[in-house]
């Protein structure tokens, strides 16, 4: 009997257990599902958070209106850091001659007439003895003709024998002014080479103030006349040559901003102001080319370092708030209205787009037509979004 009863309870456990199961894997209901799809989405949303006036004090929270910005239309441009042609130069050996000695390496930062190299050569030699001969002659043909124009004056020296006396010494004094002249394009003093002296070297100098950019000579070397031995670069003028495309020449005038980075630089961005807009069109690719002076004084900037920028051609105003102001949450902008009551304020999450930012300011779109006054937290957003998430969490101060 005992037994038999035991059975009985056995089966009737075990159909309760099939039910249960069978209840647990039943398909939920229309009503159902929406009910947990609600609750889910409630889980989910951004609620309104309440602080206190002290709260708001202590997170420094500032509240206003919305208002409106201008931001720049800008024209994206790339290009390189130049300097004007005149702040360049090319040193070159005016004569056939070895290199004996070279002072400078790239990179040396030089002074004007400062001494770059030395030069020698027989040839060098010979032209400070032409001189000295020519010279020394010209003195006295210089004094033939003045006493044969003083003969024919008088009527005793046939006009023949003046006549050839003049043109002998105004060729000979042509011949040295000439050899005069290259004597200085050598860096060497007549004078000092009237009285006796001879240069056996011919310095080459710098023609400007700046750096030595490259050295293509080297010691013992015979350089052609007019080959380039230095070059020579003065970056104090430096400036940023920048490639505007046909589509937008229309809106780049003298007088706008620049914004610009150096790639190779980890620098903040850097500011330039346009001077001067290109009048031809370069071909590949189709762009003009703007020039734009840098503002301040800036480190090491060389000549060919690659730059992208921005320039500023226009203002347009458009709804805005600080930065501060904005949270994103999953892929979501919020700001948050702000309504006080009493000691209390309530911060509301109000989702948005956002759109163009500038110097710390957003542009907001997409914002619910507010109602006149609505005032908005201006910083702070993610200490209110905090806030809101130790309320949501049940977590306390």
């Amino acid at each position: 009997m005992k037994t038999k009863r035991s059975m009985i309870m056995k089966n009737f456990f075990l159909a309760a257990l099939i039910l249960s199961v069978m209840a647990s894997c039943r398909p939920q209901t229309e009503t159902e599902a929406s009910a947990e799809n609600e609750e889910n989405e409630r889980a989910g949303e951004m609620t309104p958070v309440s602080l206190t006036d002290r709260q708001v004090r202590s997170l420094s929270i500032q509240v206003d209106t919305l208002t409106r910005y201008a931001f720049k239309n800008v024209v994206v441009v790339n290009g390189y850091l130049n300097v004007p042609p005149q702040n360049k130069a090319s040193v070159t050996a005016v004569i056939g001659a070895n290199v004996r000695t070279i002072r400078v390496f790239e990179g040396d930062r030089v002074r004007k007439g400062d001494l770059l190299a030395q030069l020698t050569h027989p040839d060098l030699l010979d032209v400070q003895s032409d001189y000295v001969n020519a010279f020394s002659r010209l003195a006295f043909l210089k004094k033939e003709y003045e006493r044969q124009q003083k003969l024919y004056a008088e009527k005793v020296s046939s006009g023949k024998e003046y006549q050839q006396a003049q043109a002998d010494y105004f060729m000979l004094q042509g011949t040295v002014l000439n050899l005069e002249a290259r004597l200085r394009l050598l860096h060497l003093d007549p004078a000092e080479i009237r009285q006796g002296k001879i240069y056996e070297k011919v310095p080459v100098l710098s023609p400007i103030e700046g750096y030595i950019e490259k050295v293509n000579v080297q010691t013992g070397q015979y350089v052609e006349p007019q080959k380039t031995m230095f070059e020579v670069v003065n970056n104090d003028r430096i400036h940023v040559d920048l490639m505007v495309f046909e589509r937008d020449v229309y809106k780049v005038k003298e007088g706008q901003k620049v914004v610009f980075t150096i790639e190779s630089l980890s620098e903040k961005p850097m500011t330039a102001t346009v001077f001067a807009v290109g009048k031809t069109f370069e071909q590949n690719p189709k762009a003009v080319y703007v020039h734009a002076s840098i503002d301040g004084k800036h480190g090491l900037l060389i000549p060919g370092m690659y730059i992208t920028g921005r320039i500023a051609t226009a203002h347009d105003l458009a709804v805005a708030l600080p930065e501060s102001a904005v949270v994103n949450v999953e892929g979501k902008s919020y700001i948050f209205t702000a309504e006080k009551e009493n000691d209390t304020w309530t911060f509301d999450p109000v989702e948005v787009m956002t759109g163009r930012r500038e110097d710390g300011w957003t542009e907001i779109r997409m914002l619910p037509e507010p109602e006149p006054g609505t005032q908005y937290a201006w910083t702070g957003a993610y200490y209110i979004l905090s806030e809101m998430k130790k309320g949501e969490t049940g977590e306390e101060d």
